[in-house]
């Protein structure tokens, strides 16, 4: 997989994403992770790349032949282009898995107050947000969607199955686990998955992240009992 990354601040990366799993990809070829600057496509000596909005108000806007030609300069035939912003739809597993299925992903960090609409409108694919709050910039959220792209590409993980039992990968958050010592501080591990019975491990840990699901993120299970066809 390709992942373009464009942003004012080339330096912030790879960042993270140079080390533990994502690192483990990029060194083995399994993911290329490209940075862009947007001020390669400034107009002028000055690397200018924003300007006051129309209209008033504060803060300053991405220009739109600059947006634009960052984006053209990298984008390929079925490329998905996502640009970071406040106002897109929610980060979720679902969509992760989702651009971790295109070849070709370009994200295009926000920056200042945003992008002129006309260039979204000319060439963004999908606007996402990581959350309900603001940045300073988009390179943390750019980060945070590669992270959980490169991820669940077949062989980013030691275990195929890892992926699968993470929190919102069937749509429930994950079941408590536990390792050695059987007995910490006065607190034992429950004797069910002592038991080696996989079948009752299995429904005891399905039953644990339903009740978990249910008290912790009551929005997250009313999607699961939607999806499930139970509401």
């Amino acid at each position: 997989m390709r992942i373009d990354i464009l942003t004012l601040f080339p330096e912030m990366f790879p960042g993270p994403l140079g080390s533990s799993i994502d690192g483990r990809a990029l060194r083995s070829g399994l993911v290329e992770l490209n940075t862009v600057n947007y001020r390669d496509f400034a107009g002028d000596e000055r690397g200018t790349v924003d300007e006051r909005p129309y209209g008033g108000g504060p803060g300053m806007l991405m220009l739109p032949e600059v947006f634009t030609a960052a984006v053209e300069k990298v984008k390929t035939p079925g490329a998905v282009v996502v640009l970071t912003s406040p106002r897109g739809e929610v980060l979720s597993q679902a969509l992760a898995a989702e651009l971790a299925s295109c070849g070709h992903l370009i994200i295009a960090a926000g920056h200042y107050e945003g992008v002129d609409e006309r260039a979204v409108e000319e060439v963004v694919d999908r606007e996402v947000s990581i959350g309900d709050y603001v940045l300073s910039n988009g390179n943390l959220a750019a980060m945070v969607i590669a992270d959980t792209v490169i991820r669940l590409l077949p062989g980013a993980l030691g275990d195929s199955e890892s992926a699968e039992q993470d929190s919102f990968g069937d749509g429930l958050l994950e079941f408590p686990q536990y390792t050695r010592p059987p007995v910490f501080r006065g607190r034992a591990v429950p004797e069910i998955l002592l038991s080696g019975d996989h079948g009752k491990i299995r429904e005891y840990r399905r039953g644990l992240s339903e009740a978990l699901t249910r008290e912790r993120r009551p929005d997250v299970w009313e999607k699961f009992l939607t999806n499930e066809g139970i509401k």
